[in-house]
């Protein structure tokens, strides 16, 4: 079973950068797409806006994120040499983002009501089919004539 695009990392440009580690802690070693999405950062975009900067800056900018980031075998001290190993690993300038959960959403909802309207109308022209078959092979009561029968009301 394959997954959901929304569910699947697929192949980025920034995998090297996002999949690169911190460090350690306690319970592990700590990449960069787990400390950008602790800090509630998306780490593909803040990956591109750090690929289009100088490598000067984009080291500074990522030393204050990882500052924020509470202290593991690296000290806050340490934020600017981690910074400068991992931004060396980002691209020189940003790829397309890769779109976020709710614009997939937003483009697969579109795709599946204009795919919608073909199987509605496939499933009506259906029923409809049923329904006059049904109708046609029904005997017809209603238009029985009366002469030769009589009936109570006629004595």
């Amino acid at each position: 079973m394959t997954l959901r695009p929304e569910y699947s990392l697929g192949h980025s440009e920034y995998n090297a950068f996002l999949f690169a580690a911190v460090g350690e802690e306690k319970v592990g070693t700590l990449t960069v797409l787990t400390a950008l999405s602790r800090l509630g950062i998306d780490p593909w975009q803040e990956a591109a806006r750090l690929s289009d900067l100088p490598r000067e800056t984009a080291a500074r900018a990522f030393a204050l994120t990882i500052a924020k980031l509470p202290e593991g075998d690296w000290k806050a001290s340490d934020a600017e040499a981690i910074a400068a190993r991992l931004v060396d690993s980002l691209p020189l300038r940003s790829a397309p983002p890769i779109p976020s959960a709710a614009v997939r959403r937003a483009r697969d909802g579109i795709e599946m009501k204009s795919s919608r309207f073909p199987t509605w109308l496939g499933w009506s022209a259906l029923f409809v089919g049923a329904l006059v078959l049904t109708l046609y092979l029904q005997p017809d009561r209603n238009l029985e004539s009366s002469h030769g029968r009589e009936t109570t009301t006629q004595r």
